[in-house]
């Protein structure tokens, strides 16, 4: 598990460093991350990038929805049929007040807003949805995306 855990963090990592870290064979690990991408413990790897680094204009909300669970089937179904969506980026059974939080992006406001009132909301066992958009983002997936400045200014206080 310290394999994955490493692969988290740094997935571009050559099996030569990371077997160096783990202190174990170059082999083993290449041999275990195979196993893990065939057997779909790992799914993919991407990179996180600072959108406005990169002009990246796009509209990233988080949907809260209610749903009425399906007869022996409870919210898989209905939940997997949203994840399926193109705009959808994230899926998640949640507790609390609302059962789904899912992620959605889009190139502006009203890419999200269409998709919410033409495509999520209209699904048979969508009881209501509620959306909030992302304004700023200051860590994601472990990243933090500003660096705190440290400024020659003195302290004021009172």
């Amino acid at each position: 598990m310290k394999l994955l855990h490493l692969l988290r963090n740094k997935a571009r990592a050559s099996y030569k460093e990371l077997a160096e870290i783990l202190n174990t064979g170059e082999s083993e690990v290449a041999a275990q991350i195979l196993a893990w991408e065939k057997d779909q413990t790992i799914l993919g790897y991407h990179a996180v990038t600072n959108p406005e680094a990169i002009g990246d204009n796009s509209v990233s909300a988080f949907i809260e929805v209610r749903l009425t669970p399906e007869r022996g089937g409870g919210f898989d179904r209905l939940a997997m049929r949203i994840a399926r969506f193109d705009q959808v980026v994230s899926c998640y059974l949640a507790s609390g007040g609302y059962d789904l939080m899912v992620v959605v992006e889009g190139s502006d406001l009203r890419e999200v807003a269409r998709f919410v009132s033409e495509k999520l909301s209209s699904l048979d066992g969508v009881l209501s949805t509620a959306t909030h958009f992302r304004l700023k983002t200051y860590k994601e997936n472990g990243f933090l995306f500003e660096r705190e400045t440290e400024t020659d200014r003195l302290a004021v206080s009172p």
